[in-house]
């Protein structure tokens, strides 16, 4: 079945609350996906939010991210209380502004737990039951709170640092009500999540989530599971993820996660990884799984390095770990991230799994187009075809500082002329490529250019901000998306 779906984060969606959320906004797009023939909505991690707000370092595998939380579907519920004071003061609908949103979320998220706690206790209270993980990480986002923020690896009480039993039970005592607000917030994302799912399929639209392969040091996660990771016996990483120096940077990236004891997870039947999966896939009906390479080869990179210079690479868990997951897990929708240095071993992995890839159509004019496997005409169809992605530019903001042999053979091999002709020849090159699965980004839709790119790999600071304007989803444009859909035979049945 040939499909065509947008990537689309929930933050980026418009609405009156300085940030896209799961509320009327995200009901409004999955209709105009459905008008539009789309069969897919993709979106970025939608975990708590990290360092640099970065999706790709939440505080936990398993959480919502409360600033999704739509507070006027709380308020139509009779949940919470609002005045008009209430209101978000959205000067700039162009841009997330979090720390702004943030307070003022938060502030009208309290506001709810005082009104309607009582009310939801036993749906609160059988949530919790149902999800192991979230009294956990309840306890552990109060704790931080308590902690001013502090990393836990520095909360100043050691037997809470190393979770002795007698330290858990009395910081759950002394922090009884902040833990019962953080469930009361979790509860609340997954009510308005598994709403929102509900409707879009629907209306045949299937919800494709990104599942980072690492976590962040500072994490519920790290907190509670520290044997599962490269840690030392004070809880700081031996060692940390990234990329090796390559011909993009002499540097290379380091991402600072810490890295999988996998040899101890085998021995356990990588358990932490099988209730990883069940949670993906109770939440999405597809799954990205970022930087997949890394289950072949990863990169390993001395605690405390300035940069990724000594980073090596050495083999990952490989078929064992996905024979495992296909046994526990049948029948997910899997699509694997293999950009990066494809090495026999990932490519022995992509066969195995048999698990689509990406192929990224921005990265296909540079270099020799005949081994260039992101050139149009190298696609295979089991391939995943984007324009690009959150972590490069759009295609406008492409164009505009390609070499001038990249801007050639683009207009050469996709037969258009002018820089505000790209997005549209892009878009409609990807529709109807033989690839089986097609994506753009909503940002190459609208014809952006590169003040609307989402991330700028390896900063910190001005990334994951960008919104779309009210009205931009319109009528007129799921009718050109039906049409192309229809030309290029991807139009949903």
């Amino acid at each position: 079945m040939r499909r065509s779906g947008i990537l689309m984060h929930i933050t980026s969606l418009p609405g009156p609350e300085g940030i896209g959320t799961l509320g009327q906004e995200a009901y409004d797009f999955a209709d105009f996906l459905h008008s539009a023939g789309m069969t897919i909505w993709q979106m970025l991690p939608v975990g708590p939010v990290g360092y640099g707000e970065s999706p790709y370092q939440s505080t936990s595998v398993y959480a919502g991210n409360p600033l999704l939380i739509s507070i006027r579907t709380l308020e139509k519920e009779g949940l919470v209380t609002l005045s008009a004071e209430d209101a978000y003061p959205d000067d700039n609908p162009e841009t997330v502004c979090y720390e702004a949103v943030r307070p003022w979320k938060e502030k009208l998220l309290r506001r709810c737990y005082q009104e309607s706690c009582f009310k939801l206790r036993d749906e609160v209270e059988a949530f919790a039951d149902s999800n192991p993980w979230v009294r956990d990480y309840a306890l552990f986002t109060a704790l931080k709170e308590h902690f001013g923020g502090s990393m836990w690896t520095r909360w100043p009480d050691e037997a809470i640092r190393r979770r002795k039993k007698q330290a858990v039970a009395q910081y759950e005592h002394q922090l009884k009500e902040e833990i019962s607000y953080q469930l009361f917030v979790q509860y609340l994302f997954f009510r308005q999540w598994f709403a929102l799912k509900k409707y879009a399929n629907d209306r045949g639209i299937l919800m494709f989530g990104d599942m980072p392969i690492y976590v962040a040091e500072d994490s519920a996660d790290t907190w509670t599971q520290p044997d599962v990771f490269q840690l030392d016996r004070n809880g700081v990483p031996k060692s940390v993820a990234g990329v090796p120096p390559d011909f993009f940077s002499e540097d290379g990236q380091k991402w600072g996660n810490p890295l999988y004891r996998w040899w101890w997870l085998r021995l356990r039947g990588y358990d932490w990884w099988v209730s990883r999966m069940k949670g993906m896939a109770a939440m999405f009906d597809m799954v990205r799984i970022d930087h997949f390479i890394g289950f072949a080869n990863y990169c390993t990179i001395p605690y405390g390095d300035p940069n990724a210079r000594r980073g090596r690479w050495v083999p990952g868990p490989g078929k064992a770990l996905f024979r495992k997951l296909n046994k526990a897990v049948p029948g997910l929708d899997i699509v694997a991230e293999d950009l990066g240095e494809i090495t026999n071993r990932v490519k022995d992995l992509m066969a195995y799994t048999g698990y689509p890839g990406m192929k990224v159509m921005c990265y296909g004019f540079g270099g020799n187009h005949q081994e260039n496997c992101h050139y149009p005409g190298n696609y295979k169809e089991n391939d995943v075809l984007y324009t690009g992605t959150h972590d490069n530019d759009t295609v406008l903001g492409w164009y505009s500082t390609a070499s001038e042999e990249e801007k050639q053979a683009a207009r050469e091999a996709l037969s258009f002329e002018e820089a505000a002709q790209a997005p549209e020849a892009f878009v409609r090159a990807v529709m109807a490529a033989k690839c089986r699965t097609a994506v753009v980004p909503m940002q190459d839709v609208l014809g952006l250019d590169g003040s609307a790119r989402m991330n700028y790999p390896g900063t910190i600071g001005g990334n994951w901000r960008w919104r779309m304007l009210p009205g931009k989803a319109d009528a007129a444009l799921a009718e050109r998306l039906l049409t192309l859909n229809k030309e290029t035979n991807r139009e949903r049945t």
